[in-house]
């Protein structure tokens, strides 16, 4: 209803619209606050409050191109590639992960292994103690990978798109003129619930 009469009525002071209610301006100060706080009403002094155009589901969907990756990744659990895979596994259940990001020589991500990829070389005749890693995981250029720069949404939709079940966050950095990424974090699919659930309680 107060959106619905500022747009009518627009500018128009608080007492205005409060009287219009049949309402105190103090039982209208929250509702108020709220409306201008999440940009659906714009307040000037001295002029009154107008409305900015913007729907409640423009500003979520904006909400969330405006969070990048950097203040929503967490911690990656990363191996090495001459890791064993019987190592690998113990490393998954430990860090309670379903992905481990795996390195080269140069500390640069060189691949990824999820857990399904551990399941279907536990299961075989495969030696896991001597095994190395490198042999099993799924191996760089074929990795899905985001920055810390990127949105939310960004990191959101790439879960989506490539069906995958995390994304290494990373950092460019040039040997020569060799692109390598630096691994910073990680994106998954509980991320991504998390930070869906702390919206809703906004």
């Amino acid at each position: 209803m107060i959106i619905d009469i500022v747009k009518k009525y627009e500018p128009i002071t608080s007492e205005q619209i409060a009287d219009k209610l049949n309402l105190t301006r103090s039982a209208l100060r929250p509702d108020l606050a709220i409306l201008t706080m999440i940009g659906i009403l714009e307040a000037r002094p001295r002029v009154g409050y107008f409305f900015t155009g913007k729907a409640p589901k423009n500003l979520i969907s904006e909400r969330v191109r405006e969070i990048k990756v950097d203040t929503i990744k967490a911690v990656p659990a990363v191996i090495t590639e001459n890791t064993s895979v019987y190592d690998a596994i113990v490393t998954l259940f430990l860090t309670d992960v379903g992905t481990l990001f795996v390195t080269g020589e140069d500390g640069c991500l060189s691949g990824l292994v999820s857990r399904k990829d551990l399941l279907k070389i536990a299961i075989g005749n495969a030696d896991i103690h001597r095994m190395p890693v490198g042999i099993v995981m799924t191996r760089m250029p074929n990795i899905i990978t985001v920055t810390p720069e990127e949105s939310a949404y960004e990191a959101a939709k790439k879960i989506v798109d490539h069906q995958v079940d995390a994304l290494p966050v990373v950092k460019v950095v040039l040997e020569g003129n060799q692109e390598k990424y630096k691994i910073v974090g990680k994106v998954t699919k509980t991320t991504i619930t998390k930070l869906f659930v702390e919206l809703g309680q906004i």
